[in-house]
Formats: C-alpha cells, sequence, structure tokens
C-alpha cells in the first residue's frame, strides 16, 4: 500500500499520487500526438496502457480537463480536444494577455539574477541547436524543455504564480500546434535570431518593443498553421 506523503498543510495521498502520474501520463501522449485529437479515451484500454488503477486515471483525466487538453463527453466518458483554428485563436489570445502583462512586471520588477536565468536559457538552447544542427525540432524532450524553459525564463520575475501557472498551462495546450509550425522551419540561425532579438528587447526593458515583438512571436504559430486568407 502506498503511503501518504506529507505536504505542508496536510498529507497527499497514494491515490492522489497515482492521479496525478496518470495526468502527467495521458497529458505527455496527447501533447506528443501519440493520442489523436478527438480521440475516446477508454478507461479499460488507458488502464492497460498506463499500467494505473481505474479510480486514479478517471481523476487524473478530470484534472486535465481545466487545462483544455480533455473534454468531457457527459455521462460516456472523456476524449482528446479537436485542434482548430478557432481553438489555436483562442489559445493565442489569452496567452498573449497572460504574457504580455507578465512580461512588463517582470521588466518592471526583475533584478540581476533574472537577467543571467534569460540569458542562460537562450545560451543553452542555442548550444542545443548548434548540436543538432537544423534537426532540432519539437517532440526531443531536451528541445521541448529548453524551449519553454526560455520563454518562462523571460517572465519569471513578475511575481505571480498563477501568471506563470496560466503561461505553463497555455503553453502547453499550444504545443500541438507548434509542432505542426516547427516542422516546417528550415533554419536554426533563424530560430535563434528571433528569441535572441525578443531577449535583447526584454534586457534593455524596452517595454513597448518587448511587448510588441512578444505579441507577433505568439502570433507566428497562428498565422503559420492557419494562414490568413489573402484579400481578407
Amino acid at each position: 500500500m502506498a503511503s501518504a506523503v506529507q505536504s505542508g498543510s496536510g498529507e497527499v495521498s497514494g491515490s492522489d499520487t497515482l492521479s496525478e502520474r496518470a495526468a502527467s501520463l495521458v497529458e505527455r501522449d496527447i501533447i506528443a500526438g501519440d493520442l489523436a485529437p478527438g480521440a475516446r479515451l477508454g478507461i479499460v484500454d488507458l488502464v492497460q496502457r498506463y499500467d494505473i488503477g481505474a479510480t486514479p486515471l478517471r481523476e487524473g483525466l478530470s484534472r486535465l480537463i481545466s487545462r483544455g487538453l480533455i473534454v468531457g463527453i457527459g455521462q460516456r466518458g472523456f476524449r482528446v480536444a479537436d485542434v482548430s483554428r478557432e481553438d489555436l485563436k483562442d489559445i493565442t489570445q489569452m496567452r498573449t494577455v497572460v504574457e504580455i502583462e507578465a512580461l512588463r512586471l517582470a521588466m518592471a520588477h526583475g533584478d540581476d539574477a533574472w537577467e543571467a536565468g534569460i540569458v542562460s536559457a537562450l545560451h543553452q538552447m542555442r548550444r542545443h541547436i548548434q548540436r543538432t544542427g537544423n534537426k532540432f525540432r519539437e517532440g526531443a524532450p531536451e528541445f521541448d524543455a529548453l524551449h519553454k524553459g526560455f520563454h518562462t525564463a523571460l517572465l519569471r520575475a513578475c511575481g505571480s504564480r498563477r501568471l506563470l501557472t496560466a503561461h505553463s498551462d497555455l503553453y502547453d495546450q499550444a504545443y500541438r500546434y507548434r509542432r505542426v509550425m516547427m516542422r516546417g522551419l528550415g533554419s536554426g540561425e533563424d530560430f535563434v535570431a528571433a528569441h535572441q532579438n525578443l531577449a535583447d528587447r526584454v534586457l534593455a526593458r524596452d517595454v513597448d518593443g518587448a511587448q510588441s515583438m512578444l505579441r507577433s512571436h505568439l502570433a507566428s504559430t497562428l498565422n503559420y498553421v492557419y494562414p490568413p486568407a489573402k484579400g481578407g
């Protein structure tokens, strides 16, 4: 029997730990594309897939509903959220609201350690791309962590745990779309340059310039995956 784990304000039961693991495993397979958009999530199949009991699996799936990766289908269970232009547009709008404000706060309050974190995150991402050449892509665990780490580093000094949590959740919701865009990128140098330019604006505390550049950066996935109609 799993023993309870002490936390600051109480206990986390073995069941809670299993439901967190279930949520993490299902989330991983959704954003990696192994569980396709719209796919029915049958509890029996998932029990066999992850070797986790039905009750923690259901609890784990319920947790993912609030993150926008799964939708409930009444009393019939769960399915993977569909992908669509409307969904990505909504994610992009929310990311813009959250990250523009978080970036403003970070630039207002960030210290030397915050600046060093941005420089370090950019350096690590650049070095990874130099090692892999133009073969870097979303879906490689090391690159995924470095890419998200850079964007989180920009916002880390915002002083709001909720803004950072919202950023993290929305970043992950956009992941499935971003993988499509990343398959079309041909130059690691261009990718690094875009992030270097953004970092430079942020480190210069150029609020208007940095926010404008971040807004365009966030919109790039939407415009690539679902190009605006010509003449529209």
